[in-house]
């Protein structure tokens, strides 16, 4: 054992999983990107359409699709098996048509201007994900699933105000995904106990969650005006 690897180990508590650091880490993030969010007392109906708009416009088509690639990076039968316990709930429970009619009650169903807006940022994302790196991927997801855990009251309130009572999406996954993050912190502890030493340093581990994160804030925070900065910027 090196060296590095062994302080690492001594600074962890008894009982404490080798990611546990990461956890620490990603739930500061979430933490910071919740804080970030405008009060939605605050947002006009087409403020909070947009916000609703944009985030199914980058899960409905997506999420399946980064998970796969998900399962089909990483190494261990562990975290095969919970990721594929995960995927088959995805399907079988049909969360793509759940989040579209919950879209759809909230009259906030994607346009082409909704899915230009997060074009660039999902590129990248889509970029990270095609480099099949499964440790980082599965960082990656585990804060999706633990920010979307979180973000669920807030996309709830929106809908609301929208006038939509179709809460079953945000019902779902407000719970679901607390068992899905859970397990999916158990699938890294596999993966990272089958890495070659040494460790791959923090940042490298956050670099998918760190472009979600830039996913995300564009989700939230993207003001109509800056479609023509986006499209020239992607050129």
């Amino acid at each position: 054992m090196t060296p590095d690897r062994q302080h690492a180990l001594d600074l962890m508590t008894p009982g404490q999983s080798a990611s546990a650091p990461l956890q620490e880490r990603l739930d500061g993030v979430i933490h910071e990107l919740l804080a970030s969010f405008p009060n939605p007392a605050h947002l006009s109906a087409a403020d909070r359409r947009g916000i609703i708009a944009r985030y199914s416009a980058v899960l409905e088509g997506n999420f399946i699709y980064w998970m796969t690639a998900t399962y089909l990076a990483v190494e261990s039968d562990e975290a095969h098996a919970i990721i594929e316990d995960n995927l088959r709930e995805e399907v079988r429970d049909n969360h793509p048509g759940m989040l579209r009619k919950f879209a759809m009650a909230a009259d906030a169903m994607p346009t082409d201007s909704d899915a230009l807006a997060v074009n660039r940022d999902l590129q990248g994302v889509r970029q990270f994900v095609a480099r099949l790196s499964g440790v980082r991927l599965v960082v990656m997801m585990a804060f999706f699933e633990g920010w979307i855990t979180k973000f669920m009251p807030y996309l709830a309130e929106l809908a609301a105000r929208q006038g939509s009572t179709e809460q079953e999406y945000t019902d779902v996954h407000g719970v679901v995904d607390i068992v899905h993050t859970q397990g999916l912190f158990q699938a890294l502890d596999a993966e990272l106990a089958l890495l070659p030493e040494p460790v791959p340093p923090m940042a490298q581990l956050l670099e998918g969650a760190e472009a979600l994160g830039a996913l995300i804030s564009t989700i939230v925070h993207f003001r109509a005006g800056a479609i023509g900065r986006t499209t020239s910027e992607g050129r």
